[in-house]
């Protein structure tokens, strides 16, 4: 195969159909084409020779060009691409024919005076290569590679804006439990724990998916489709719900149990529009479509409410609730449920309290009105015994003080005289020697404290840090964080404690410092206080940090407004 003027314009008309066939730019077809010239004319020249080779847009007509470029003396390797200054010299004219160029910063030169420089490139016409079967062969494969790369680009580039939407396609096979899907222009997975758990396919069946994932990988561009997310869902509602489309109704969270049952929390902004009743439909058909498309899984529609405990209500349901404790630091909320709905609130194997923790985001615990009851009263007996060991008191008075909410020794010592003076036979001298007893008795504990951090090796750096209390300090060295080195090198969650997903159920870790109710923010502030006083860190840079966090949160407020 020659490239001759017979059939210069075939190449176009071969990169035309190609592109219109793969649905891809011909000029990318065109460079492969341009690649796999060149590659064959070096297999005829020369590996080594940098032999270039363009195709005119409108004739299809091939140039091939060797390449050589100036580089200094000390850096000449390649003969065959490169030349010295003074090799650069004999070649340094303008060309008499046409078919050479000389080039500096990607310009012609016009000015031949000045000599050759490092950097300046020489281009000049070699003839056309004829193409044998192995060189044709060789430029066949250099196009369908780029080709495919092409086409796998533009896969990329469709579906990766398509990421968060629902997708209709056809199954073709199943793998190992995962379907293989068909959206038209490629291949998607479907994989076998994404799909609803019942749920079988056949060859040519229809399918819609939300898609999840759209990766880049050497294979190409991988679309992962699922049936489970919840994301799935609050898309369906989307499709189905005029008014969730148009913005009227948001999905605020949605929790499911695929396959079984689901909640879906929804708030109207326009107040003449109920939430519930709109995305349930006249008679259900709403909902019913989306039930439908989701194997029959059950829905509950809750109205989402700003506050929480409200909200984990109408979470519950339909559950009735007797009364709702929570403890927003520690993300935990208390549920009182009268005795004849516990088992409603439960639901059939948790799955009920389940899905209105993920709702809601917060861990939940139910417990029956007589065993709240029952808590309480264990709480008011342990403090009550308390103050009465602690403070020499009497159980009438202990007593007094717990129904009047003082809950630790703390509470009495620093309190406000006046807090004390309220409470039914206490006067200013009974007030103060309550509070001169809770102070000695905190000072006494605090003192063990100290001698038995330092017995386990506690050092002062540790024990003198301001922020951390001795029996923090003892409670630190218990676990071997002896030094102020130690301590800066924990990490919040070790201190504060948390919670960890794994396998989809949250695990509680405990933290050092937890029974002594230090928040997690309070624990970042120790931490880089304690690294800041190590030298580790620089507080200027952690200024300088703030400031752009800042800076980047106003400009994000600014676009938003």
């Amino acid at each position: 195969m020659a490239i001759t003027s017979a059939n210069q314009l075939e190449l176009l008309q071969t990169a035309e159909a190609v592109a219109r066939e793969k649905m891809i730019d011909p000029g990318l077809v065109v460079e492969a084409m341009e690649e796999s010239l060149a590659r064959a004319a070096k297999s005829r020249y020369g590996s080594e020779m940098d032999i270039r080779v363009s195709i005119d847009r409108k004739t299809g007509k091939a140039t091939f060009t060797r390449v050589r470029t100036v580089v200094d003396d000390d850096e000449l390797e390649n003969y065959q691409a490169e030349m010295s200054v003074d090799q650069a010299r004999a070649y340094f004219e303008p060309s008499k024919d046409g078919r050479s160029v000389w080039l500096r910063d990607g310009q012609p030169i016009e000015d031949f005076s000045t000599g050759p420089q490092v950097g300046d490139v020489f281009q000049e016409e070699v003839p056309p290569v004829e193409m044998g079967r192995i060189a044709a062969q060789s430029a066949k494969q250099v196009i369908l590679q780029k080709v495919r790369e092409a086409e796998r680009d533009r896969q990329y580039e469709e579906f990766k804006d398509r990421v968060g939407t629902i997708i209709n396609g056809v199954v073709k096979r199943e793998e190992y439990g995962n379907v293989i899907v068909d959206v038209g222009t490629g291949e998607a997975i479907l994989r076998r724990n994404e799909k609803i758990g019942r749920e079988s396919y056949r060859p040519n069946d229809r399918i819609r998916c939300y898609i999840k994932d759209v990766r880049r990988e050497p294979r190409g561009p991988q679309i992962f489709l699922s049936r489970t997310a919840p994301e799935f869902m609050a898309e369906l509602f989307k499709m189905e719900v005029p008014e969730i489309y148009d913005g009227i109704i948001e999905v605020k969270a949605v929790a499911r149990d695929p396959g079984s049952r689901a909640k879906i929390a929804v708030i109207s902004y326009d107040n003449s529009i109920d939430p519930v009743g709109a995305c349930v439909g006249m008679r259900g058909s709403r909902v019913q479509a989306v039930v439908n498309e989701l194997q029959g899984e059950k829905i509950d529609i809750i109205p989402w409410n700003e506050d929480q405990p409200t909200f984990l209500v109408n979470a519950l349901q339909p559950a009735e609730v007797s009364k709702v404790v929570l403890d927003e630091e520690a993300g935990k909320i208390e549920v009182v449920v009268p005795e004849d709905q516990l088992s409603l609130a439960i639901g059939r194997r948790g799955q009920n309290v389940r899905l209105a923790s993920q709702l809601t985001g917060l861990d939940i615990d139910i417990m029956t009105e007589a065993e709240e009851s029952a808590r309480r009263q264990k709480e008011f007996e342990a403090r009550t015994k308390l103050f009465m060991e602690s403070l020499d008191l009497d159980e009438f008075f202990a007593q007094l003080l717990v129904s009047e909410g003082f809950t630790n020794l703390e509470e009495v010592a620093y309190v406000e005289l006046d807090e004390l003076l309220v409470i039914d036979g206490v006067d200013e001298g009974t007030a103060n020697e309550l509070q001169a007893r809770a102070r000695d008795v905190l000072e006494a504990q605090a003192k063990a404290a100290l001698d038995n951090a330092r017995a386990l090796g506690a050092e002062d750096s540790l024990i003198e840090f301001e922020g951390l209390t001795p029996q923090m300090v003892e409670a630190l060295a218990k676990d071997g964080v002896k030094t102020l080195e130690d301590f800066a090198t924990c990490a919040d969650w070790e201190l504060a404690g948390g919670w960890t997903t794994v396998d989809g159920q949250r695990v509680k870790d405990d933290g050092i410092l937890e029974p002594f109710d230090v928040s997690l923010e309070e624990a970042q502030d120790l931490v880089m206080t304690a690294r800041i006083m190590l030298g580790w860190v620089d507080p200027a840079e952690l200024e300088a940090e703030a400031e752009d966090a800042g800076e980047v949160e106003s400009s994000d407020e600014e676009a938003g407004a």
